[in-house]
């Protein structure tokens, strides 16, 4: 706020992670421009219909009056308002109308999640032109980084010195920042493997374990396979977060709701299905294109059912204070995507309250995990490289929300199974997989419900090392007189990676204890000296490298 009003510049971009206070933030400062006389109108520009209400709902709360019905063919608002709230699609469709009033009252504008004006050209021309003429531009994001190269209007860019040029902030509060200054949560996720098979188009059937190492095909379809829902993986994920939201509810979170985030309507409706099978309540259903979404996510938002699952309604700036359980039950992956279903989940209440979010066990998904508290800019001219997970059918395909697209005819998921792969927490993973329905994995979801973040660091290190314990006092002990003995068998690439996890945790928790470093900055350390990814994405040689590193230091 106080960077804001001492360089007045006429375009002020704000990152902050959600959760922060965006909302918030820019209101005080319409507020202030209004008082102060530097514009009379405000117009707020956000990415979906819900938006627009929620807008005008904070905005009147102090004192701004705000029409969501605004209609391109209204040509002005009413005396009755200080301005409206309209979507980018809306802006896009008649730039003319919202550039001319602007120029009819001196405006502030308020451009919310400024990167959707880089959806498509049209958008970002409209976006443009629409309010050029505007006395103050305030542009605000919690996910300023995208996979395309549509230039973002009224985002600065800067190039550097390898020739590609980046999306400049002028101001940027993390997720890092926010959670040390108890403004957000602490999110656990915890990451579900499982034997899953399919049979493909051509007929083979195929068989593979969800999170070991394969080809990237292997992995889409494997993740796929096991967010089908006439399989056992998604049943017992939703066992296993139904039972960490009842152990929420119990101890310091009464109201505390589940989100499933789908892919698309047939399967939102299976898992909507499964949840009432399993606690015997009715779960809300949100689809993006069916009447009365919104008033269905208010209604969510003020009652204290439990589970909601949606396919795109809620991916971005809904505000549902109170959700505080997830099932990440999407293929989609971009980094953009992911930070928006998890913001979903991180806003706090009052301190102490934590979130957890239940996820296949895939690479890509455990690296983005890792780095929640990442920060990315928007990159024009660097090459793109795919990764694989079929994003652009997912993005198609959430559009649409058509159950039938494509991939799903190219191979038909015979069965999955899960468990718990691990935890990860503050990049750190924790855990050495465990059956659903153990003991060893209810320790996990029986954690507290209100927890500081070091006293989440605390007590997973000891579930880890009462795990363990519990492991090697299962081990039969040598027998007295040599037997001869069964071949070894190798263990399997899971097996060995788990085994090397399990290795450099306990060198970082020792290292902690004797530094009063915190995990995380050990991880990174690591990762500066060794190079690679995060240790829940490494690979066995880079496992070992640091393990080899962490016992020099």
């Amino acid at each position: 706020m106080v960077t804001y009003l001492r360089r007045r510049s006429d375009d002020f971009m704000a990152v902050a992670t959600p959760g922060a206070g965006k909302t918030t933030f820019a209101l005080r400062i319409a507020a202030e421009m209004l008082a102060d006389g530097t514009c009379d109108a405000v117009t707020v520009v956000c990415p979906t219909e819900h938006l627009k209400t929620q807008w005008a709902h904070a905005a009147a709360r102090v004192g701004i009056q705000l029409d969501p019905k605004f209609r391109n063919a209204d040509v002005h608002s009413s005396r009755d308002f200080h301005g409206a709230v309209v979507t980018y699609a809306q802006v896009g469709m008649a730039p003319a109308v919202h550039k001319r009033r602007t120029i009819t009252r001196r405006t502030f504008v308020i451009l919310d999640e400024i990167h959707h004006a880089g959806d498509s050209r049209t958008w970002g021309d409209g976006v443009k032109d629409a309010f050029e003429p505007a006395v103050r531009r305030l542009l605000l994001t919690g996910t300023p980084f995208r996979s395309d190269e549509n230039p973002i209007p009224f985002v600065t860019y800067e190039r550097g010195n390898d020739g590609i040029q980046r999306s400049k902030a002028d101001s940027v509060y993390g997720y890092a920042d926010a959670l040390r200054d108890r403004v957000v949560r602490p999110v656990l996720f915890m990451a579900y493997s499982g034997e899953t098979r399919w049979r493909t188009n051509a007929g083979d059937e195929l068989a593979a374990r969800l999170g070991e190492p394969m080809t990237k095909d292997l992995v889409a379809q494997a993740w796929r396979t096991a967010l089908d829902h006439r399989g056992d993986w998604m049943p017992q994920v939703l066992r296993a977060a139904d039972s960490r939201l009842s152990k929420l509810r119990e101890h310091g979170m009464p109201d505390a709701g589940g989100l499933v985030i789908a892919s698309d309507q047939q399967s939102a409706r299976a898992y909507a299905k499964l949840l009432h099978d399993l606690t015997g309540e009715s779960a809300t259903i949100v689809l993006s294109d069916d009447e009365g979404a919104s008033g269905r996510i208010a209604k969510f938002a003020a009652s204290e059912d439990r589970w909601m699952v949606a396919v795109r309604m809620v991916s971005e700036g809904v505000d549902i204070p109170r959700l505080a359980v997830g099932v990440y039950a999407t293929s989609a992956s971009t980094p953009l995507y992911f930070a928006q279903a998890i913001g979903r989940f991180v806003r706090s209440r009052v301190e102490g309250e934590t979130a957890t979010v239940f996820l296949p066990s895939v690479p890509h998904l455990l690296g983005l995990a890792s780095e929640m508290e990442a920060e990315r800019n928007h990159v024009l001219g660097a090459p793109k490289e795919k990764d694989g997970l079929d994003d652009e059918l997912i993005e198609r395909a959430q559009k649409s929300e058509d159950a039938l697209g494509d991939l799903e005819k190219q191979f038909e998921a015979l069965s999955a199974t899960a468990e718990l792969d691990q935890v990860i927490y503050d990049g750190t993973s924790f855990g050495t997989g465990a059956r659903t329905g153990t003991a060893e994995e209810l320790d996990y979801l029986g954690l507290p419900g209100l927890l500081t973040p070091d006293q989440v660091t605390d007590l997973l290190n000891k579930r880890q090392a009462e795990q363990i314990a519990a492991q090697r006092r299962q081990q039969p002990a040598e027998p007295a007189v040599p037997e001869p003995r069964e071949p070894v068998v190798p263990m399997s690439a899971g097996e060995r990676r788990n085994s090397l996890r399990r290795q450099l945790n306990t060198l970082v928790a020792a290292h902690h204890h004797r530094t009063n470093l915190p995990h995380g900055k050990i991880h990174a350390e690591l990762r500066r000296l060794c190079g690679g990814p995060p240790s829940a994405q490494a690979t066995i040689e880079q496992l070992e490298e640091r393990i080899a590193t962490m016992q020099t230091l």
